[in-house]
């Protein structure tokens, strides 16, 4: 199962090549948080405590995402060019948290 976890379209990604079962822009990070991380391995850490933060106020889009995995495999599909710092590389971590 194919989950877009971002709150923006990919840039350059078709609907076709994306093949998404489906796109929880709830789980994304807020546009005033996205904007000030910028993608800044420097403000990792901090992207990190404040997007989980914003998290335990989407509790019912969490709960989708976390139903999902259980269920089937998931991968979660993001926009940005950086794969070590970004919301998917969060949700992954805490997805794993919680199946242990």
């Amino acid at each position: 199962m194919r989950i877009l976890v971002d709150r923006l379209w990919p840039r350059g990604l078709t609907k076709e090549r994306a093949a998404l079962n489906l796109w929880l822009k709830d789980v994304a990070p807020s546009t005033e948080l996205r904007k000030w991380f910028g993608h800044d391995p420097a403000k990792w850490k901090q992207f990190q405590v404040r997007y989980r933060k914003e998290l335990r106020e989407k509790k019912d889009a969490l709960a989708v995402l976390s139903q999902k995995s259980e269920a089937h495999t998931v991968t979660l599909v993001y926009g940005a060019r950086d794969e070590e710092h970004n919301e998917a590389v969060v949700l992954k971590g805490i997805l794993e948290g919680r199946k242990r």
